[in-house]
């Protein structure tokens, strides 16, 4: 004979008995979500990645610019050391240098108006 404190539990173990693949597939549902979820929006997840692939192109395009820029700056390097006349147009450029009987006129830095300090 049961007691009267059994019986709920018997009716408990038989419904969780007869739900359970009810109560399998939701549990595998909720997991699948849940690792959706985290494929998406989780620490590495498809957003992120895309994040960091638009940042990896972004520093690649950079990359290419300042070795560019670098190769530019080691030619005028080159050629500062070794072409007379890159020598002497750096020279009239920078330091205002001339030739003898050449005169050289520097006009005074342009002045800033009120309006160009905003």
């Amino acid at each position: 004979m049961t007691s009267h404190i059994q019986k709920p539990f018997q009716n408990a173990a038989t419904w969780l008995y007869q739900s359970r693949r009810r109560l399998a597939i939701g549990g595998v549902g909720l997991l699948a979500c849940f690792i959706g979820y985290h494929a998406v929006f989780g620490a590495n997840g498809f957003l992120v990645y895309e994040q960091k692939r638009t940042e990896s192109r972004k520093l690649r395009q950079d990359i290419i610019v300042l070795q560019q820029e670098n190769s530019q700056r080691q030619d005028h390097i080159k050629a500062l050391t070794s072409d007379p006349q890159a020598i002497e147009r750096e020279a009239r450029e920078r330091l205002r240098y001339a030739r003898k009987g050449e005169v050289v006129y520097t006009l005074p830095p342009a002045r800033q108006t009120p309006a160009d300090k905003k």
